[in-house]
């Protein structure tokens, strides 16, 4: 596909997107020069800022939350056996852990190329992410605090 080709397809994926948005009266920022758009949803305890975004040269809807908060240096080994056993629970996404900063980011992530997308999909990725970070964050939370220990986290799973 060429990359003016690439660039329309993706344009349309963005359009779709906000359309999608726009039909739910959701509130959010635009950056349409990137093909982003930014919003939060609220969940039962913390709220997950969303960043939704179209990657025109791989041809990916791309809809990603990281936590508000990191592992301190001292919890990182259990932010990283929370975030594996999380990810071999989950059927759809992942968290990803960076180890050097203790970060957490869940990412959802879907292919457009040959494919029609329709708003359903976007609904789908933000009703799995809104899900699955809602599910975990507040575990996550707990043992960077010390006050979840990794065998209760799984146990709660």
């Amino acid at each position: 596909m060429s990359d003016e080709n690439k660039t329309e397809k993706a344009a349309s994926m963005y359009k779709t997107l906000c359309d999608a948005l726009d039909e739910k009266e959701m509130h959010y920022d635009k950056k349409p020069d990137d093909l982003v758009v930014t919003f939060v949803l609220s969940g039962e305890d913390i709220p997950m800022t969303v960043v939704a975004a179209i990657d025109a040269d791989r041809q990916l809807v791309r809809v990603f939350s990281a936590l508000p908060f990191c592992f301190a240096e001292d919890k990182r080994l259990e932010g990283a056996i929370a975030t594996c056993q999380a990810n071999y629970c989950l059927a759809d996404g992942n968290f990803d852990y960076n180890y050097n900063d203790g970060r957490v980011i869940f990412r959802l992530t879907s292919s457009y190329r040959d494919s029609l997308i329709s708003k359903e999909l976007f609904w789908y990725m933000i009703a799995c992410l809104g899900y699955t970070v809602d599910k975990y964050n507040d575990k996550f939370l707990l043992i960077s605090k010390g006050s979840l220990s990794i065998d209760e986290f799984v146990k709660s799973l």
